[in-house]
């Protein structure tokens, strides 16, 4: 395996039940990249996500990361290695405080994560770290607010604030911005570079400005295969992806 890609598939596949959701898809990821996969609706985007990050198993082919063979691995053990992911959905919990959301992701370090019986205060030491990373995702006047009170935008960001707190080499988002507004869109897309500025991000995204002015290289899945691969100006010129989004002449009639 290269050391320049930091993730790569050889011929991955995943069937369910006779149905190939992903087809014998070859994908390398360039490390300190910024790689979106894209493609309509049913093109195995979320299948990949599912199958990079063991959320389920593969039928056939192999899974890399750093040059080592992970397509055996559990969820868990490729996350240590720093592979992480957030979801369509924010996945927060509502009636924490934004401060406490990221220390529970920060609290691995202390090797305490199970210790249910220890007092509130043995976390305190993350305080400041948690804080650090809050500000990153411009979050620290919201540390306080319990997190149900955010506006969908900022509990995105409160996402991926707890994602930096697994200290990922490679962040997967999944839809970053699905359901925001123009303000909100433009927050996260700032967000994006700014904690891609130091790590690799691979992102399923459907808003085409957000792809266009964050992506190094575009993977455009149809039908489980890879259709097309480049950067933004050679793959949205590719007829074969406008019809894959579009239709021909004769299907949009």
């Amino acid at each position: 395996m290269s050391t320049e890609y930091i993730l790569e598939t050889q011929d991955l596949t995943r069937e369910f039940k006779g149905f190939v959701a992903v087809d014998k898809v070859n994908l390398r990821i360039k490390r300190g990249s910024i790689h979106a996969l894209i493609g309509p609706n049913g093109a195995g985007k979320t299948t990949m996500f599912n199958l990079l990050t063991k959320f389920l198993p593969v039928t056939s082919g192999k899974i890399f990361y750093k040059g080592e063979d992970i397509t055996s691995r559990q969820a868990a053990e490729v996350a240590r290695r720093g592979m992480v992911r957030s979801f369509q959905i924010s996945a927060v919990f509502p009636h924490l405080t934004v401060l406490e959301n990221v220390r529970i992701g920060l609290q691995r370090k202390l090797g305490t994560s199970f210790h249910f019986w220890k007092p509130e205060s043995s976390l305190y030491a993350l305080n400041d770290e948690a804080m650090s990373l809050l500000e990153q995702v411009d979050l620290a006047s919201f540390a306080q607010t319990q997190t149900v009170e955010l506006p969908y935008g900022r509990k995105r960001a409160l996402e991926i604030a707890t994602t930096l707190a697994l200290d990922p080499e490679l962040m997967l988002l999944d839809e970053p911005t699905q359901g925001m507004g123009h303000e909100d869109v433009g927050r996260v897309m700032d967000l994006i570079r700014k904690v891609a500025a130091n790590r690799t991000v691979l992102m399923v995204e459907h808003n085409m400005n957000v792809i266009a002015n964050l992506s190094d290289t575009i993977t455009v899945l149809a039908r489980g295969s890879v259709l097309a691969e480049g950067p933004y100006a050679m793959v949205s010129k590719d007829p074969r992806v406008l019809e894959a989004y579009v239709g021909t002449a004769e299907e949009t009639e």
